[in-house]
């Protein structure tokens, strides 16, 4: 698990499970049910640099359609109108992409 050392994998599990069906992903209960909300900096910034599969600095829209993969392999996709709201929450600056810094903010939230 990619995420091992830094979150506990029964409250991923249980995150997961809480967003198993189509347009159920709400980032703010996921962040909280696997425990991302309450680490600390570094460790969110490590949770971004997984999340960050080709190392660009940024969480592009491909990336975060394929969130729910980097905390396990056989999780769903998000569904396009999941990521595109997961997208517009984190995009602050309206780049298009979500840096390390709106990622905290997103965390956080």
């Amino acid at each position: 698990m990619a995420f091992a050392g830094v979150l506990n994998d029964a409250d991923v599990k249980a995150a997961l499970d809480g967003c198993s069906a189509a347009d159920s992903f709400d980032y703010k209960k996921f962040f909280h049910s696997c425990g991302l909300s309450n680490k600390s900096a570094d460790d969110v910034k490590k949770a971004f640099k997984i999340i960050d599969q080709d190392n660009s600095g940024f969480i592009e829209e491909d990336e975060l359609k394929l969130f729910l993969q980097n905390f396990s392999a056989g999780a769903r996709a998000l569904t396009d109108k999941e990521t595109k709201a997961f997208l517009a929450a984190g995009d602050t600056d309206g780049d298009g992409k979500i840096g390390v810094d709106e990622f905290a903010a997103l965390v956080k939230a």
